[in-house]
């Protein structure tokens, strides 16, 4: 496992060793993957997207002032493109109708995604952060995955810290909503409650 820091392929990229690019790309080619996949919800725009960001990286890499991490900037560049698929595919995301949901509930929130975290609940969670729309599934994304701060989610997506905290508290609620019917049952059952 290479363990060198992000600046020093930077460094070596900018130097005229573009195949040190190639060290990025596989540090950050699944993550990246990933948010541009829970935006785009497609497979094959997902792939195309996630190619075009690493190619925006790499001809923007002297651009690259180092104020923020370089993974948040990348992601950044992911974010936006993901922005500009969605837009040239002018798709229209059907609305989720969300239930309401009591407070009380809201507090399994947490717990749920703790527990939803071995190998064969990955699927069900990958599945319920897709029908959120982009923009709450990309934060839910880079809050809880790539364990991004609030203050880096606004460095990505251009919002201010309330709105990102008032969109990470609705779309835990939404992402609830969607995965209490695969998580009730089997808390209740480990708490020997029944349900």
């Amino acid at each position: 496992m290479n363990h060198q820091s992000d600046q020093y392929y930077i460094d070596k990229v900018l130097a005229g060793e573009v195949n040190a690019f190639s060290e990025l790309v596989e540090r950050y080619q699944s993550l990246v993957h990933t948010v541009v996949l829970r935006m785009v919800k497609n497979k094959e725009q997902a792939e195309e997207v996630a190619q075009d960001t690493f190619v925006k990286a790499y001809q923007s890499l002297s651009k690259y002032r180092g104020d923020a991490k370089f993974s948040t900037w990348l992601y950044t560049i992911a974010y936006r493109k993901s922005l500009d698929a969605i837009k040239a595919a002018k798709r229209m995301m059907a609305s989720e109708i969300i239930e309401d949901i009591s407070e009380g509930e809201m507090e399994l929130v947490n717990d749920a995604l703790g527990y939803l975290q071995n190998k064969e609940r990955k699927q069900i969670i990958s599945d319920s952060i897709m029908k959120l729309p982009e923009d709450e599934a990309a934060i839910i994304t880079l809050y809880y995955f790539e364990e991004k701060s609030v203050k880096e989610i606004v460095e990505i997506i251009g919002l201010t810290a309330d709105n990102v905290k008032i969109k990470l508290y609705r779309s835990r609620k939404k992402l609830y909503s969607i995965l209490k019917y695969y998580i009730l049952p089997e808390i209740s059952a480990e708490n020997g409650r029944a349900i």
